[in-house]
């Protein structure tokens, strides 16, 4: 099988996050990054079909060149390739756009299966997986918690958690697209030795250009400012007969509260 993991750079779930001065975004001075949470379920999940089945995994991603960083972790824990999206100036902001480009990244690629994360740590949107299938137009399902393939019939089955605790099994054809669910299943660490393999597996560049999307356009999903609520805090000490200050009470969380 060839699977195309799409992982993405996200700060890591330790860091303390600041406001950044021109509350733009936050400062990432002193922050470290790693693979989004949902992502690395998702690459474990192509790593272990092409354990089973034999085949090619292909990370692919979008972001500027720190993005390296984590594509070579995906490469040490068992992928092959990578392909990464050039986002310098971070205009790929929106689900759209997202998808847009990362299609037209997969046009010239042969593939069975699209592995994405049910949603990024940062932004938490949903919805690039269900575009991106959209746009190269295969089935998909999402929130996938287990996955059984049958690439010779060119069919899988997958586990889709619900609400309220319940599963549900779906059957879609192949190529398909699925969003997996963050503990899936147990995500492996990388080895001395895949560390070492993964310094001369090759990761192409790709600018949004030669996707069809123009750097310099207005993105689509623009931070206008970025802050921290200020914490205020305010008693109020009602004085009198226990009936007044019942009363006084009840009209406060009526008409001031509005909790009533």
């Amino acid at each position: 099988m060839r699977i195309v993991v799409c992982i993405k750079e996200v700060s890591s779930r330790e860091s303390r996050y600041e406001v950044a001065s021109d509350e733009a975004w936050i400062n990432e001075a002193n922050i470290s990054f790693e693979i989004n949470e949902c992502d690395e379920y998702a690459l474990e999940e192509g790593l272990k079909l092409k354990e089973h089945f034999g085949g090619e995994v292909v990370v692919l991603s979008v972001g500027d060149p720190r993005a390296e960083k984590v594509m070579r972790k995906a490469l040490a824990m068992g992928a092959d390739r990578g392909i990464l999206i050039a986002d310098e100036r971070r205009q790929l902001t929106s689900p759209h756009l997202l998808g847009k480009v990362m299609s037209s990244a997969l046009k010239d690629e042969e593939f069975d299966l699209v592995l994405t994360g049910t949603q990024s740590d940062d932004l938490s949107y949903a919805q690039t997986a269900v575009v991106l299938a959209e746009l190269l137009s295969i089935p998909h399902a999402t929130i996938i918690m287990k996955i059984e393939a049958e690439p010779e019939a060119k069919r899988l089955r997958a586990l889709r958690e619900m609400e309220s605790g319940r599963f549900q099994w779906l059957e879609l054809p192949l190529p398909a697209l699925l969003s997996i669910q963050a503990g899936s299943s147990p995500v492996r660490y990388a080895s001395l030795k895949g560390i070492m393999q993964a310094r001369k597996k090759e990761i192409r560049t790709l600018k949004p250009e030669e996707l069809g999307v123009e750097a310099t356009a207005v993105p689509e999903l623009e931070v206008v400012r970025l802050y921290q609520k200020k914490e205020e805090r305010k008693a109020e000490l009602l004085e009198g007969e226990t009936g007044a200050i019942v009363e006084q009470l009840v009209e406060k969380l009526q008409k001031e509260a509005k909790v009533l």
